[in-house]
C-alpha cells in the first residue's frame, strides 16, 4: 500500500474536512458532576443568601439601640431569646431589646445589625454592648450574591469542587453536561508484556497502552483499553471491530510502518477509508487517520515519545472537541540554543529540550534520545518545532519552546 504522506498542517486540514467531531448532552446529578463539562447556562434556584444571615455568632440588634456605647459606659440591652442556625425565628427585636445568634442563623424580625460576641457581656436577661454597630452591619443580606434566575455559570466551564459547590449552595441538584465519548486504545505487537508481569526475552513492556489511556482521560474522554493484538490479521480486525462497535473514536499504536508485519493501515482500509498514510515529521512519521463509517482512526507510532508527541498535536484537539472541554493551551518562551544541531530536509521535527537559566538568560538543551525514550520526556520541558525546509539550528540560536503540561 502507497503511503500518502502529509505534513502536519495537510493532515489538520484532511481531518477537519472530512470528520466535525461535536459532543453530546447528558444531564447528571450534582454528586457526580465533578470534571464535566457544563453544557448549558447555569442559573441560582433560589437567593444567595435565602435570608439574612448573622455573620457571627452575637446579638441580633436594633443599631440606633447601640449607639454611643463604650468600654466605660456599656449600653444595656434586654435579651429576648435566642435563635441557632437551621432555626426560624420565634421572636422578634423591638427598641431595647436583642435576640442572642448563631454564625448562620436567620436574622430576626426588626434587627437590622449584629453585635459581635465579643464586644458584649451577657448578665442574666442583660445584654451590655460596649461597642456600637451600624445598620448592615455584621449581616449578610438576603440575595448579596446572587438572585433567583440570575446567571451562575456560563457552558464550557469545567466543573471543580468550586463549582460544584456553588451549584449547590444556588439549589442546583441537576446539571447538562457533555458526555464523556467513549475511545476505544488498543497497542499492536508481538513482543509487548504486560507491566507488573516478567519480562520475557525479546519482550518490552506496553507502555504506549496505559499512557494513551491517561491521555485520553485528560481530554475529557472515558478510554476503553482493548488490549494488545498481535501481529495476526484476524486478530487485529476483531479487535479494531470491537474498538468501533464500543466507542466513538479508536486509538491504534503500532504496526504502521514500513515492517511486514505492520498490518494496522491495511486492515482499517479494508473497512473505511484511509485518509493519509505517514507525517512528514519526526518523530511521528508512521501516523495514519481514517475514518470507518463516522467514527476517526488515529494510528499512532509504536515508539512512546513519537505516540505521545503525535497524540498532543495531533489528536487532542479532536477529543477536547468530542468532550466539550476548551482547546488544549499552547504556552511556550523564548530562549537560546546551548548547542547547534542538525536535521534531514523535507519532515518537520519535534526535538525535545531541557531548560536551564544561565547568567540571566534562558538557555535550551538538547535532549538526545530516541523516539523509543519514552524517559526523554520526564528530563524534557518541551520541546522545539523544527520546520521542514530548515536543515540546522546554530549554537545560541534564538528559539521557541513549547512547554509540555502548560
Amino acid at each position: 500500500m502507497v503511503k500518502k504522506v502529509v505534513g502536519l498542517e495537510e493532515a489538520r486540514r484532511r481531518l477537519e474536512g472530512e470528520w466535525r467531531p461535536s459532543p453530546r448532552v447528558e444531564e447528571v446529578g450534582i454528586w457526580e458532576a465533578a470534571g464535566r463539562v457544563l453544557a448549558e447556562e447555569a442559573r441560582c434556584g433560589v437567593d444567595l443568601p435565602p435570608f439574612d444571615r448573622a455573620l457571627y455568632d452575637g446579638y441580633a440588634v436594633k443599631a440606633e439601640d447601640t449607639f454611643g456605647a463604650e468600654e466605660a459606659a456599656p449600653v444595656p440591652l434586654e435579651r429576648l431569646g435566642e435563635v441557632e442556625a437551621g432555626e426560624w425565628p420565634s421572636v422578634g427585636v423591638r427598641k431595647g431589646g436583642c435576640v442572642r445568634v448563631a454564625t448562620g442563623a436567620p436574622l430576626p424580625p426588626g434587627a437590622d445589625a449584629v453585635v459581635m460576641k465579643e464586644h458584649a457581656v451577657e448578665e442574666g436577661r442583660t445584654v451590655r454592648i460596649y461597642r456600637p454597630v451600624s445598620p448592615g452591619e455584621n449581616v449578610w443580606r438576603r440575595g448579596a450574591e446572587r438572585r433567583r434566575g440570575e446567571t451562575l455559570l456560563l457552558p464550557g466551564v469545567v466543573l471543580s469542587s468550586r463549582e460544584v459547590g456553588a451549584l449547590s449552595a444556588a439549589g442546583v441538584g441537576r446539571v447538562k453536561v457533555y458526555a464523556r465519548p467513549r475511545v476505544g486504545v488498543m497497542a499492536t505487537g508481538d513482543e509487548l508484556e504486560e507491566p507488573g508481569r516478567r519480562l520475557g526475552r525479546g519482550k518490552v513492556f506496553n507502555s504506549n497502552g496505559p499512557m494513551l489511556c491517561a491521555a485520553v482521560a485528560s481530554c475529557g474522554c472515558q478510554p476503553v483499553w482493548l488490549g494488545v493484538a498481535r501481529d495476526r490479521p484476524g486478530e487485529l480486525v476483531r479487535k479494531i471491530r470491537r474498538g468501533l462497535s464500543e466507542g466513538e473514536a479508536l486509538l491504534v499504536s503500532g504496526g504502521s510502518s514500513e515492517g511486514e508485519r505492520d498490518l494496522v493501515p491495511s486492515a482499517v482500509a479494508g473497512m473505511g477509508r484511509l485518509l493519509f498514510h505517514g507525517l512528514a515529521l519526526k518523530p511521528g512519521k508512521p501516523t495514519f487517520f481514517a475514518l470507518v463509517g463516522n467514527k476517526p482512526v488515529f494510528g499512532l507510532p509504536g515508539y512512546p515519545l513519537s505516540a505521545l508527541l503525535v497524540f498532543h498535536l495531533l489528536v487532542e484537539p479532536y477529543l477536547r472537541r468530542m468532550s466539550g472541554l476548551p482547546g488544549p493551551p499552547t504556552l511556550s518562551l523564548r530562549a537560546r540554543l546551548l548547542e547547534g544541531t542538525e536535521k534531514a530536509r523535507g519532515r518537520e521535527e519535534l526535538i525535545p529540550v531541557r531548560l536551564r537559566l544561565e547568567g540571566g538568560e534562558l538557555r535550551a538543551e538538547v535532549v538526545r534520545r530516541g523516539s523509543g525514550a519514552i524517559t526523554s520526556l520526564l528530563e524534557a520541558d518541551g520541546y522545539l518545532r523544527v520546520p521542514r525546509e530548515k536543515e540546522r539550528l546554530a549554537e545560541g540560536e534564538e528559539v521557541e519552546v513549547f512547554l509540555f503540561g502548560g
